[in-house]
C-alpha cells in the first residue's frame, strides 16, 4: 500500500515539473484526493459571443419597446 502511495505522489510531482506552455486558459481545482484541470479554448469566447449576441440584443430591444410607454428609461423612472 505504501509503495502505491509513493508511486502516486511521485507521478504527481513529475506532472508539476514538466509544465509545457499552453495557449488555452486553464483552471485547476485540487483537493486532497482529486485534481481536475479545466482547459478552455481561447476561441470559445468568440463562439459564445457570436451565438449569444443576437438573442441578447433582441431582448434589450424588446425591453426598451415595452418599458418606453411606462416612462421607464435606463436612467430610472421618468
Amino acid at each position: 500500500m505504501n509503495q502505491r502511495k509513493d508511486t502516486y505522489r511521485a507521478a504527481l510531482q513529475r506532472s508539476h515539473d514538466v509544465a509545457a506552455p499552453r495557449s488555452a486558459k486553464s483552471t485547476t481545482l485540487h483537493t486532497r484526493y482529486v485534481r481536475v484541470t479545466i482547459e478552455v479554448d481561447p476561441a470559445l469566447t468568440d463562439e459564445l459571443t457570436r451565438w449569444t449576441e443576437p438573442p441578447v440584443a433582441a431582448l434589450v430591444r424588446a425591453a426598451n419597446v415595452l418599458l418606453r410607454p411606462l416612462g421607464i428609461t435606463q436612467d430610472g423612472p421618468g
